[in-house]
């Protein structure tokens, strides 16, 4: 009863690990800078505390038992439990670095020119444009802004700001067609559109039309290209509204007519859940303030 109360020998844990990753007492050794005989002693006495073998000999190294593989997983789960709520507890010393992942398009046309305001004097932003979803579980990087209608698996997500879809063309293709032109005659323009083309379809539906790729519309990688290609003169773009209304306020592209229609997706902040660093959670907080987005958090399900 008393040793199932009582502590593991620390010392052990962290010969375990270093054991279990390098795969021998030796090396082991060398990583802890203590001597062989030291780890020997601490995993014995920490199998001791646990009255069970963890390793066995193979050849020149060691491996794992079915019981020794358990308990190293439950320790090192712990041991980061414990990182994390010193990260939550331990004030900060000067920058901290924290990475955040993003869409270039995103980060071209919203973050990049508010990320000196976001940063001040306390954070530096690492930031990381891809495509891909990144896995924040596995710590590739701590803040995601997210595209899309969400929830997602183990993240608490965060609705940074709605959208509204307008159509725009560079201003000499808006004037032609006027600020009256039906959607039957915009619809017979070359549409421009990424990847996504739920926009679109949303936008038409709103006016009984249906969405139907043609030759002369045009697909582009990323979001922002779409509305070069819309400035080039190459077609009609929708604009999604906030994220790219410095392309209307600098004169490259206008709006055609006055009907806007609500994104089907939207931008998230989207944390793993249970973060408990300060530096992660205020610069959530700070994306949000910025953006004037609603107060509220969902965690998904």
């Amino acid at each position: 009863m008393h040793r199932s109360r009582s502590l593991p020998p620390l010392d052990g844990l962290s010969a375990l690990l270093a054991a279990a990753d390098a795969g021998s007492f030796t090396a082991a050794a060398e990583a802890l800078h203590i001597t062989h005989g030291s780890v020997s002693r601490r995993i014995a006495a920490l199998e001791a505390w646990l009255g069970t073998s963890l390793f066995e000999r193979h050849g020149r190294g060691v491996r794992l038992t079915p019981a020794g593989q358990r308990f190293a997983a439950e320790a090192r789960r712990s041991l980061d439990a414990l990182s994390r709520s010193a990260e939550h507890w331990r004030p900060w010393r000067g920058r901290q670095t924290v990475r955040l992942t993003t869409v270039p398009s995103f980060a071209r046309l919203w973050l990049l020119p508010r990320l000196v305001e976001i940063e001040r004097d306390d954070i530096h932003v690492e930031l990381l444009m891809e495509h891909k979803a990144t896995d924040l579980d596995a710590r590739e990087a701590d803040v995601a802004i997210r595209y899309g209608r969400g929830p997602w698996d183990g993240l608490d997500a965060r609705l940074l700001f709605q959208e509204r879809l307008v159509p725009a063309a560079a201003p000499p293709i808006a004037a032609r067609l006027g600020p009256m032109t039906s959607e039957a005659a915009l619809h017979a323009e070359p549409l421009l559109h990424d990847s996504d083309t739920s926009q679109w379809r949303s936008w038409l539906a709103g006016a009984g039309l249906r969405y139907r790729p043609r030759w002369q519309d045009r697909r582009f990688e990323d979001y922002d290209s779409v509305l070069a290609a819309a400035a080039a003169g190459l077609g009609i773009c929708l604009l999604r509204q906030p994220l790219a209304g410095s392309w209307i306020d600098s004169g490259r592209l206008a709006t055609i007519g006055a009907r806007a229609e609500p994104n089907p997706a939207a931008h998230h902040i989207c944390l793993r859940r249970g973060e408990e660093r300060g530096a992660v959670i205020e610069l959530a907080d700070r994306l949000h303030e910025l953006a004037g987005a609603r107060p509220d958090l969902s965690s998904t399900a």
